[in-house]
């Protein structure tokens, strides 16, 4: 940390601070120190505006490959989206519920930060949990992988700490409360 705010570069683990959260989005900031990966994950029923505000990331993203009338699922066939290397400063991305590479991963080439709005935000109660998946590339059919759900021990496999939000403060209006 230098002057209260928190770097990529004084990280030894990711690091989320946490800005705002309300039943219809939550915004937030991956800081991330150089080698360091948020393993495969989703967002279901989701839509993720992302930004690189600093650095280097390696992405790996995947959307299912479904019919018309797939239900979401844990396990399958998985069609890459993106699998390449974002510099900052570079567009934002969008991921869709179902399209867009709603199936990640991140890896931090150099010490990065990522704002992340999510609408509607993570909730196992509304059957929004984050799943962890591994990836299994199929050498005969390039582009595409099998996709295996995958238990993550939080304290091992991924450690991410949190830290304040110093900003100013959000000013939402009353007439915007009620999205919130």
């Amino acid at each position: 940390m230098s002057n209260g705010l928190v770097s990529g570069q004084a990280v030894s683990e990711i690091t989320y601070i946490h800005i705002h959260e309300c039943d219809h989005f939550s915004i937030g900031i991956f800081c991330f120190p150089a080698g360091r990966t948020f393993p495969l994950h989703d967002h279901p029923g989701m839509t993720v505006l992302s930004k690189l505000l600093y650095g280097s990331l390696y992405v790996k993203a995947y959307d299912w490959v479904r019919d018309e009338n797939s239900s979401p699922r844990t396990n399958g066939l998985a069609g890459t989206v993106i699998d390449g290397i974002f510099n900052a400063p570079c567009e934002p991305t969008v991921l869709f519920p179902r399209s867009g590479g709603n199936i990640h991963s991140f890896t931090a080439l150099a010490p990065c930060a990522i704002l992340d709005v999510l609408s509607p935000p993570y909730s196992d109660d509304y059957g929004r949990p984050s799943t962890y998946f591994l990836d299994h590339p199929i050498p005969s059919l390039p582009g595409y992988a099998l996709l295996e759900e995958r238990e993550i021990k939080l304290q091992y496999d991924l450690v991410v700490t949190g830290a304040p939000y110093l900003g100013p403060p959000l000013d939402i209006a009353e007439e915007e409360e009620d999205v919130c």
